[in-house]
């Protein structure tokens, strides 16, 4: 049986959006999609879970207590996941 794991984080993104665009593309690049799940914000039912955790517009990221915005931002939040346990 496999280890099924819950993704850490809820990217709430827009296909057409840049900023999205730019987060979606370092979750790739840097092989973090079993930790991300990619939510798009054009199905009514992710827009009203973005609402619900005080969100208004993507790239929008959630770790399950804050809610960040912005692409440069959520991006930091993911390489700092990334780093925890790789600097001594």
């Amino acid at each position: 049986m496999a280890d099924e794991t819950t993704p850490t984080f809820e990217l709430f993104h827009s296909i057409a959006d840049p900023g999205s665009a730019k987060v979606r593309r370092w979750v790739v690049d840097h092989d973090f999609g079993e930790h991300v799940r990619f939510r798009n914000v054009t199905y009514p039912e992710v827009q009203a879970d973005l609402t619900a955790r005080g969100g208004d517009g993507a790239p929008a990221l959630w770790d399950g207590t804050v809610l960040l915005s912005g692409a440069d931002a959520i991006i930091a939040r993911l390489a700092a996941h990334a780093d925890v346990g790789r600097r001594g």
